[in-house]
């Protein structure tokens, strides 16, 4: 009888022990990471766990929290955790059978630091049965974060040029009108001494006279006739007009010793100066004028319709038709300006007399840095209100290094002209240097239309983790940014393009090549591009030996 109780009651002992001992240390095997290592988009490091809980391990009664957390040597970040309960618990978070066990998904990400470019990924596990709660080893489940999009090259992208305005051949034109009562084609005197005649004469004189500053294309005679009147009346009203106006060019030409060209020309019934000068009035049924004048080509038909509208007929008469009984006289010249040599010499020996198109346009003349820059600071303390100056000097600095300096130029130069669109771009790049990506964004909202928009909108969609719109919008540029996008972005053959047609190669030039080279499996391309960089940056090169990039390639980093 004793024996027969002894069996049950050593299984009852066994199961009630089972239940109630701990759960154990669980194996790497278990779990799964995607990406295997792990890398920095965006200035975040994302990853997707895929877990395991075995066969007879999850205990029925047990709640598991899951915490991922990134460790370095000196820090930690802990991700999102996740909560799991076994068969008997009533709750929300996801059942995990205890016979069967139960597979989950998770997804982590982490704000990037340098720092974790050597680091490893663990799962931490609290464990709650009733009202005993205990932690289990900490299982590693990845190594490392690739940041090779965090690589600073920004620091070296084209900052925007805000260019001169500044034309050596400017075409002007000054006119003059003489006009004419209705119906007659005689130049009265009052007309040839009129100040805007007077003023033409003038110029003419003054253009021909001065063939170092200007030159005097041609004159253009257009004659006119008004609507009003039958066409063959019209017509040798308008010609009359023009031969007129010509015989006293012609006689004011030979008198000042100018010889020009004269084209000449007539408009019968001046249709078009007759819509414009209704269309600009305030006169009454105006809209009705101008329908008559769309639904109408004949222009008998058009006049007619037109007099039949009696209450303005007399307006029109009286303020408009007179304005079209005309000759307009054009004198079309080129005003010339400063040659380079001149621009040159003014700016050494009196810079004031220089306009600050002058100006901003000598420093093109020149690749010496310290002439350019000088030009640039003359510009400003002359035209200390041309934002442009001020933008230039922050380029010069930018592309030197000295990032501080060119944002104080770029801040100078935003406060001239907050809407510059070169200023904005740069107050861009500068944001995203110092990683301020929100900053860089607003500033690079206003920065369509500088030269160089492009390329830092490229840099800032490398800073957001949009890599093929980064590719997209560098298109043909040829800088270390725009490698980087290829590379992430993974287009390998065009970023090794790119980065051999990089026009002043750096550090970091030769830095991508070595990374194009590990991840085409090219071991003689690391060797070549790392030695490349421990000549330039020796900072540099010992950063690649805790770069994940390079961890098939030890010897070759070396």
């Amino acid at each position: 009888m004793i024996k027969k109780l002894y069996l049950p009651l050593v299984a009852l002992l066994v199961l009630a022990l089972s239940s109630c001992g701990k759960m154990g240390e669980l194996s790497a095997d278990y779990f799964t990471t995607n990406p295997e290592v792990l890398e920095a988009v965006g200035g975040k490091v994302p990853v997707t766990i895929t877990g395991k809980f075995p066969e007879k391990y999850f205990k029925k009664n047990a709640i598991v929290e899951v915490t991922p957390v990134l460790r370095w040597n000196g820090g930690e970040a802990k991700g999102q955790s996740a909560t799991f309960q076994g068969e008997k618990v009533e709750g929300n978070d996801q059942t995990i059978s205890y016979k069967a066990g139960g597979t989950y998904t998770m997804k982590a990400s982490f704000d990037y630091v340098p720092e974790m470019a050597k680091s490893e990924l663990y799962l931490d596990f609290k464990i709650k049965r009733g009202k005993k709660e205990y932690t289990i080893p900490s299982v590693k489940i990845a190594d490392g974060v690739i940041a090779t999009s965090e690589l600073p090259t920004v620091g070296s992208a084209n900052a925007a040029y805000a260019a001169d305005a500044f034309q050596r051949i400017i075409k002007q034109a000054q006119q003059a009108n003489i006009m004419f009562l209705i119906q007659q084609a005689n130049l009265r005197a009052s007309e040839l001494k009129s100040d805007s005649l007077k003023a033409f004469n003038k110029k003419v004189v003054e253009v021909a006279g001065d063939t170092k500053n200007y030159k005097l294309n041609n004159i253009e005679i257009s004659a006119y006739a008004s609507p009003d009147g039958g066409v063959e009346l019209n017509t040798g009203l308008a010609e009359k007009r023009q031969d007129n106006t010509e015989t006293y060019l012609n006689k004011e030409l030979k008198k000042g010793k100018i010889e020009t060209q004269v084209d000449t020309k007539y408009t019968a019934q001046d249709w078009e100066g007759f819509q414009e000068l209704v269309s600009k009035s305030n006169i009454q049924d105006k809209d009705l004028i101008l329908r008559v004048l769309s639904m109408y080509q004949d222009p008998e038909q058009r006049e007619t319709e037109i007099k039949n509208i009696s209450s303005v007929y007399k307006t029109l008469a009286d303020e408009i038709l007179p304005q079209l009984r005309r000759a307009r006289l054009t004198a079309n010249y080129d005003v010339i300006g400063r040659s380079d040599e001149e621009i040159n010499e003014a700016f050494d020996t009196d810079a004031k007399v220089l306009s600050v198109e002058e100006l901003l346009y000598a420093a093109t003349l020149t690749n010496d840095n310290a002439r350019k820059e000088a030009i640039y600071k003359k510009t400003v303390e002359l035209y200390p209100s041309d934002c442009r100056a001020y933008n230039n000097l922050g380029m010069m600095a930018y592309a030197a290094g000295d990032k501080a300096a060119a944002e104080n130029y770029f801040k100078q130069a935003l406060s001239k002209n907050a809407s510059s669109a070169e200023a904005n771009t740069n107050m861009g790049l500068c944001e995203l240097v110092k990683g301020n990506v929100a900053n860089a964004e607003t500033y690079l909202s206003k920065s369509t239309g500088a030269n160089t928009a492009n390329e830092a909108l490229g840099n800032l969609y490398i800073k957001q983790g949009q890599y093929d719109r980064a590719v997209n919008a560098f298109g043909d540029t040829k800088t270390n940014s725009a490698a980087l996008a290829q590379i992430l972005a993974k287009d390998y053959n065009k970023a090794k393009n790119t980065l051999n047609a990089v026009k002043n190669p750096d550090a970091y030039t030769d830095y991508l090549m070595a990374i194009v080279g590990a991840r085409t499996n090219n071991a003689d391309l690391v060797k070549s591009s790392m030695a490349k960089v421990a000549q330039k940056d020796a900072t540099l090169a010992a950063k690649a030996q805790d770069d994940r990039e390079f961890a098939k390639y030890a010897n070759e980093i070396k």
